[in-house]
């Protein structure tokens, strides 16, 4: 519940076209000031006040990400609650919330496009690339070592790329199925895959986002890095678990938080790692309950490459109903 006091100011904080507009476009998911000012047609000081403003009231929070920052709406029921009922009554065909709904998809899509640009002319060094973190070979090992022993039915992996995951786990499953948006690296996963012991793998071209023309529903999902690529993470765990089972599991491989920049320029990254609480509450928002969570980091006795290596989270949940806490080992 929430004080007279209290929702006197949240009101008074959300009670400005722009903050309000700002809301209504972080329901729709995380954005930048980079992506709220370009949207908004307005200075980044003056987008970054009005973020402040609702920050400093409890309505949205602030995911710090390198040199970038990225916004939310709060996760206090209450606060949220507040804000569903005002944007639920806020009229969609309004000229300026339909022109703000058109350029955070025209953002969108650029990103994505950037995003297929680049895989496009990395595919065939791809799996080379990946050597700027811990070993694949552990990663590997930590993988099949968080999934045990359980039988796999039906394993889909989002993302699939080279089809590095679908081969690792071939003599694991019953049918595995490959998603993945671009035919370079579907090209390659296809040729990784074609031998005997790969008769039940299957690669296809498709949407992450959008896994309506799926007709089956699978007992374990895999995205192994690729929501880095992302402009909203969240929303790619929503629509894993529309296809998963109940008692299902998902198993995420990403890099923890860096601050390498680079890797926006040069490698068509949009989040720069994700920390454990953050892929928790995305998580418990999916119907995911977190198992696991595991961090692999450097283990060499090189001090530069030490300095540059990226650590590799594993996060493993249920599709349940009730909430399980996570084991963390680093």
């Amino acid at each position: 519940m929430l004080s007279l006091d209290e929702i006197v100011g949240l009101l008074k904080a959300s009670g400005e076209p722009t903050r309000l507009r700002l809301l209504a476009l972080l329901a729709e998911g995380d954005l930048s000031v980079k992506d709220l000012t370009a949207i908004l047609h307005q200075s980044q000081p003056r987008i970054s006040r009005h973020l402040k403003l609702l920050y400093e009231s409890g309505l949205v929070e602030r995911l710090p990400e390198g040199a970038w920052v990225y916004y939310c709406l709060t996760r206090d029921k209450a606060k949220g609650d507040l804000i569903s009922a005002s944007l639920r009554h806020l009229d969609q065909q309004d000229a300026m919330i339909l022109r703000d709904r058109d350029r955070l998809r025209q953002i969108k899509e650029a990103n994505a496009q950037q995003a297929t640009d680049y895989f496009k002319q990395n595919a065939d060094r791809w799996d080379e690339l990946r050597a700027m973190h811990v070993p694949e070979s552990a990663v590997e090992h930590a993988i099949l070592e968080a999934l045990g022993d359980q039988e796999i039915n039906q394993l889909l992996d989002l993302g699939t790329g080279t089809g590095s995951i679908l081969s690792l786990l071939a003599d694991r499953c019953r049918d595995g199925l490959g998603l993945d948006s671009n035919r370079s690296m579907l090209a390659i996963a296809r040729s990784r895959l074609d031998g005997p012991n790969h008769g039940h793998l299957h690669v296809q071209q498709g949407d992450l986002l959008d896994l309506a023309t799926l007709d089956r529903k699978f007992d374990l999902i895999t995205i192994h890095q690729v929501l880095h690529y992302l402009d909203d993470p969240s929303a790619a765990l929503q629509e894993a678990g529309r296809v998963l089972l109940l008692g299902g599991r998902i198993l995420v491989v990403d890099f923890a938080p860096h601050d390498h920049e680079f890797l926006r320029k040069d490698h068509a990254h949009r989040r720069l790692g994700f920390s454990h609480d953050a892929m928790r509450r995305w998580m418990q928002e999916a119907g995911f309950s977190v198992t696991l969570a595991r961090d692999l980091g450097y283990e060499g006795h090189d001090p530069a490459l030490a300095g540059e290596a990226l650590t590799v989270s594993i996060w493993l949940a249920e599709k349940t109903d009730g909430l399980v806490a996570a084991k963390e080992t680093d």
